[in-house]
């Protein structure tokens, strides 16, 4: 973020608040929408040292401001890390508590500083934002936020000066800066919300409407829309607060504990989990706990249940810290702690720590390195309730449209003014009607139009098991284009099941084996790893850990006891399994045995290269590629006898590469995960709808592959090219492997085993060339390799991206991360995910479903109750018909609003105008039946090819919408014209009898009885526009509902037909058959029959030249012939670069309206594929290598850069 120091101004302050008081509180809005303004309207600029006001941009595509006050505090020192003891404990003659002028500084904060002079305290500016908290930092001239103990910090010192705790007064004086420890979300209050809500453009703007109607005794409509509005602004607050209320619910559960804290006189205090701070030492309870902070483990083993966090609701087992100290090799060993890099010792905060083991009876230990929002948890939680914003063109197009509408209307408001003036009105009533023209123009009614097509799309969601909290992304998921998949849980059923296993004798394969549980494996090696290497354990009496250690362990009908009565094996030590090294392993002892054994399982590469190479068999690649690339998921065994003089003493002591070595391999374990039942279907639903579809795993690449291939997410034709990075090292750059996978559709033969060897390889041949003439290729990569490519090679990213389809070992950020790779180069993304680490992905995602009802769903805006992906073609499905009714009911009130415009702009050029029923029969009567009944239009049955509009300023809704405004001009104009062509026309007064001259007198004698209009509401002109334009309302709702491909046809949409019908019967009696009730009530005069069949001809005409332009002209002749709309289908490009075309049109036309020449370039993933077609050299050729260029060292960018003074953090 880039960061801005202000000073207030009083001269500044004095001439704001003038501008509020004459601009009648406008201006105090102004500023309010606008951050920025008003703090350059009130403070002058000045170094961020002495800033009293920061104002803050984020440097992303949408350039958000946000402003902060500055604080500041008394403390005795600026680093919360410094030891701050020895000042502490001299005995400072003059106690007294410090304070200083505007100073807010509680109680503890004074006791604290009691203990140090008045003149060694220091002040400390700071500010919040977003929940964190940034200091000024004298040495970096910048405000920066606090990172506790997660950077920086070695093994050996939380071994050593941090393993000791804190006392009384440190844990005060870090408490100053670190705050409370607690993530806490706070629910606003009802006032506060509707404040924020009512504070919103439109409802400011329905509120002058109201005033200004209210004025115009106009009091009907008025109280219609203040109705409306109330409803809308309620059922937003109620949707806002429930959602605020389930996140702090999820939050508040267990986030206050009581914890013991270590202290450094060795005593334990007791104290609320609020209180603690980085470096306090706690001690973990043995019948476990929900952790209230990041802590590292100094001593003991803990089981902890993460699904907060990663999703997968099993145990694991995490290890203390290794103390190098202690170590053989010493300090040799020690390393900087790092979160991310070393889990497997971190106890994070909201993981439930179900059991303790500590071998020698002491206490479990850990330090606390981060708290509050700074937690892993806390950022969650922050990720949550700050996302980044999503862009949506139809918003976007919107504020354009209702400038353009504004724009009309400013020339009705000029028009008005002097025609008014040249016709000597008085003052009052110019104000009123020029003002007025205003809110015909730009319609008060539309926030209510268009919200009630996305209430309608949300109960059809609820009915196919869909819940949203979110509505306005409803409309964003009828764009998606592209869809991110999970796999485990997600395409695949979650839990694994036993294929069968191969093992190894005399260096080489036997044949295949399912029937685990023979006689002759029951005493095996191979049955003994089985049994022993895993990190299960019992809870309650049941078995709980890894769904892989778990099938494997139940599939050799062994069983598990913790008392030493009953067992044959016994585990002696273990190694828990880590990502990083890719296996575990154990030290485990047979009953009665004087040797121990050690029992190694992980992946099949990383085992095969800790064994002895005359132990691993020759055809071991060759065998392991026919399993992986079928999708099984392979897990090697190696065993190795240890020393008889190896004691239990020692084993607690041996470092993990002595043992995990000299290995003997013993066979492979292959494990399936299934498909469900409906990915495949799903996935080539979406094929055909041209929407991409991308996996996003933690698990193995090639099995990853292997799923994509089965379930048609990558077809049988195309070619995978796995990106392999690797970082710099020795001085060289970064580089990128390309291989070439090849495919196979045969499948593994079981009853043959291994024997039958299938050709799957790596190819190391040929050019590729092919590849540019079918264009069908999928990269994939794992996330190491995402990480160095996104580091070092983003010019090649975004090629990458373009074409990836499988992206395996994602950790929960690189998913959030590719996420937003994807809608960088402008797609439109869906995510389906079923877990908390898919959190992050779900909420930065334009379209995120969660598959499971728990932490996911938070975050998530839409929540399946069906765990399967056949939600996703139904969200698009309802999210199209969402958005395709946003643009019919935008472009109906675009009509409305120009139609209404029209008609009065013609009859205030006489100096009349409609009269207050007739404008309330129009605007509640047919405007407010018809928007609220055509947005009932169900979703089309199926995903088409064909993409929606991407926004409302494109070529066919622009055509559309000016063809019909032309139309309608057409006709009123030539109505208004031709009445006073009539014989019969006169200038009309109460004495006037045109209908004497009818050959019906319809039995209105006493037309010449009207009271005195001073308005001069009755005329012929009057009744002429007000009937015409009443049908045109209903032509063009007819004209704009339309169905296929994204909704139902019209005619399916009940209460719409019903409607529609009513008001054509309704408007077409009282036109030719008038009473007198109904035309004195509309202020109707009387005129002759042979005009009113003239009008009914002239709306007839409208209908049909209405429906000949839209229909034939527009959609068939237009669209069909000239862009072949039909082919859009044929390719995913082609389709959308079509329906690009025709959006670019729609801006070029908008930009010539506002006399610019700068337009939107489309979309850059399409501009992308367009050049890469005609690259030569795009995509790789088999085994070669692409190197990165080298930068010149730059300074890393944190989370705040100072443009004021040039300083980058």
């Amino acid at each position: 973020m880039e960061i801005y120091g202000y000073k207030q101004c009083l001269w500044k302050l004095v001439l704001v608040a003038i501008g509020v008081i004459c601009t009648g509180g406008f201006l105090l809005l102004l500023l309010y929408w606008m951050p920025e303004w008003s703090v350059k309207a009130t403070c002058t600029q000045t170094s961020l040292k002495e800033a009293e006001v920061v104002l803050l941009r984020t440097t992303d595509e949408f350039k958000t401001w946000f402003r902060a006050k500055v604080y500041k505090l008394l403390s005795p020192g600026t680093d919360p890390m410094e030891d701050l003891e020895p000042r502490l404990s001299k005995s400072v003659e003059n106690r007294h508590e410090n304070h200083a002028s505007g100073l807010s500084v509680n109680h503890s904060k004074a006791l604290l500083l009691g203990k140090i002079p008045e003149t060694e305290a220091v002040l400390i500016r700071y500010f919040a934002h977003h929940s964190v908290t940034y200091f000024w930092n004298n040495f970096l001239q910048n405000f920066k936020n606090l990172k506790g103990l997660s950077e920086g910090v070695s093994w050996s010192d939380f071994h050593g000066q941090h393993s000791v705790g804190l006392s009384k007064e440190l844990e005060e004086y870090r408490k100053l800066f670190y705050g409370a420890n607690e993530v806490e979300v706070k629910v606003p209050s009802v006032f506060k919300l509707l404040t924020k809500e009512v504070l919103n453009p439109f409802y400011i703007f329905q509120l002058f409407s109201v005033i200004l109607w209210t004025f115009n005794a106009y009091y009907y409509y008025g109280a219609a829309i203040v109705i409306m509005s109330l409803i809308s602004i309620v059922t937003s607050l109620h949707t806002v607060r429930k959602q605020y209320v389930m996140l702090h619910d999820m939050v508040a559960a267990h986030s206050i504990i009581r914890v013991s804290v270590c202290r450094a006189n060795s005593e334990i205090e007791e104290m609320l989990s609020t209180d603690l701070v980085p470096g306090d030492v706690i001690v973990i309870p043995t019948n476990g706990t929900i952790m209230p902070c990041d802590s590292v483990l100094l001593s003991g083993t803990c089981v902890v249940n993460e699904s907060m966090l990663t999703g997968e609701s099993v145990p694991v087992t995490k290890i203390s810290l290794p103390n190098p100290i202690k170590s053989s090799r010493g300090l040799e060993d020690d390393e900087i702690y790092n979160p991310e890099k070393h889990k497997r010792h971190t106890l994070f905060c909201g993981s439930t720590v179900i059991q303790t083991r500590f071998y020698t009876g002491e206490l479990v230990k850990a330090v606390v390195f981060r708290t509050g929002f700074g937690t892993t948890k806390g950022q969650l939680i922050r990720s949550i309730l700050y996302p980044k914003p999503t862009d949506f063109k139809l918003y976007r197009d919107a504020y354009l449209f209702l400038l353009c509408l504004v724009g009309i209307a400013g020339i009705g408001f000029l028009y008005t003014i002097i025609n008014s003036v040249l016709n000597g009105v008085v003052v009052s009533t110019i104000i009123i009607e020029s003002l007025d023209i205003i809110t015909i123009t730009v319609p008060p009614a539309l926030p209510a139009a268009l919200t009630a097509g996305i209430v309608f799309a949300q109960r059809r969601l609820k009915k196919l098991g869909i819940s949203c909290i979110s509505p306005q992304r409803i409309n964003i998921c009828g764009q998606l284009n592209l869809i991110c998949f999970d796999k485990t849980g997600t395409l695949t059923e979650e839990g694994l099941d036993i294929w069968g296993i191969q093992r190894v004798e005399d260096n080489s394969f036997l044949p295949s084996e399912q029937n685990i549980c023979k006689e002759s494996l029951v005493k095996s090696q191979f049955m003994a790893c089985m049994a022993t290497c895993h990190t299960l354990t019992k809870i309650d009496g049941k078995l709980s850990g890894d769904p892989l250690d778990l099938k494997m362990f139940e599939e050799t009908g062994w069983e598990m006891y913790d008392l030493p009565a009953s067992y044959e094996i016994g585990i002696v030590k273990q190694f828990p399994f880590s990502s990083a090294l890719q296996r575990m392993s154990v030290v485990a002892r047979v009953l009665g045995e004087k040797h121990m054994d050690a029992y190694l399982k992980g992946a099949p590469e990383m085992v095969a290269n800790l064994c002895k190479a005359e132990t691993v068999p020759n055809k071991f690649s060759e065998v392991l590629n026919i399993y992986t690339k079928q999708g099984f998921r392979v897990i090697a065994l190696a065993h190795r006898k240890l020393g008889s003089k190896l004691t239990w003493h020692k084993v607690q002591n041996v470092s993990r590469d002595v043992i995990e070595s000299n290995m003997e391999f013993m066979g492979l374990l292959i494990m399936q995960n299934k498909l469900k039942p409906d990915s495949s279907n799903v996935l080539e639903e979406l094929r055909k709808a041209n929407i991409r579809t991308v996996m996003v795993t933690g698990d193995n690449m090639l099995t990853a592959v292997s799923v994509a291939r089965n379930s048609g997410m990558i077809l049988p034709q195309d070619k995978v090219i796995i990106a392999e990075a690797l970082p710099p090292k020795d001085g060289q750059a970064a580089k990128v492997h390309w291989l070439y996978a090849d495919d196979t559709s045969r499948h593994l033969d079981i009853s043959s085993g291994a024997s039958e060897v299938i050709n799957i390889k790596v190819e190391n041949e040929g050019s590729g060339d092919g590849l540019h003439q079918m264009n069908h290729y999928h990269f994939a990569m794992d996330g190491k390799s995402f990480s160095i490519i996104t580091e070092h090679f983003q010019d090649l990213l975004s090629k990458l991206v373009l074409n990836g389809t499988v992206f395996a070992r994602m950790a929960p950020d690189q998913k959030t991360q590719l996420v937003e790779e994807f809608q960088n180069v402008d797609y439109y993304v869906g995510m389906c995910g079923d877990g908390a680490n898919d959190c992050g992905a779900l909420k930065r995602a334009h379209g995120g479903i969660s598959l499971s009802e728990l932490e996911a769903s938070v975050a998530s805006p839409f929540t399946s109750k069906t765990p399967n992906i056949a939600c996703v073609p139904n969200l698009i499905r309802e999210g199209r018909a969402a958005l395709m009714t946003s643009f019919c009911v935008f472009k109906f009130m675009a009509l409305y609003s120009i139609i209404q415009y029209l008609s009065v702009t013609l009859l205030y050029s006489m100096l009349s105008n409609l009269g207050d029923l007739q404008f309330l029969f129009i605007d509640l009567a047919i405007i407010l039946f018809i928007v609220f009944t055509m947005s009932l239009n169900a979703a089309w049955k199926e995903l088409d090819p064909q993409k929606p509009p991407t926004g409302l300023i494109s070529a066919s809704l622009i055509c559309s919408v000016l063809s019909q405004i032309f139309i309608s001009a057409v006709f009123q104009t030539t109505g208004f014209l031709m009445v006073k062509q009539q014989t019969w026309y006169e200038v009309w007064t109460p004495n006037s009898d045109a209908c004497s001259s009818s050959k019906l007198n319809l039995t209105l004698e006493n037309n010449n009885t009207y009271p005195y209009d001073e308005k001069n509401i009755r005329n012929y002109e009057n009744i002429t526009v007000f009937f015409i334009s009443c049908f045109q309302y209903l032509i063009v709702a007819i004209v704009f509902c339309k169905g296929k491909p994204f909704r139902q046809p019209g005619y399916k949409n009940y209460p719409f037909v019903v409607t529609v019908i009513l008001l054509h019967t309704f408007i077409f009696f009282i036109m030719m058959f008038p009473a007198e009730v109904i035309d004195q009530a509309l202020q109707l005069v009387c005129v002759p029959y042979n005009w009113r069949l003239t009008m009914l001809i002239l709306i007839l005409l409208n209908v049909v030249v209405s429906f000949v332009t839209e229909t034939v002209l527009l959609d068939l002749i237009l669209w069909k012939l000239v862009f072949k709309r039909q082919g859009l289908g044929v390719n995913h490009f082609t389709a959308i670069y079509k329906q690009e075309v025709l959006d670019r049109k729609g801006k070029r036309c908008l930009s010539f309206v506002f006399c610019s020449e700068k337009q939107k370039p489309r979309a850059k993933y399409m501009h992308l594929a367009q050049e890469l077609l005609v690259d030569p050299d795009w995509p790789p050729k088999p085994k070669t290598i692409t190197e990165a260029k080298k930068k010149p060292d730059e300074n890393s960018a944190s989370q705040i850069i100072t443009i004021s003074e040039q300083k980058i953090l």
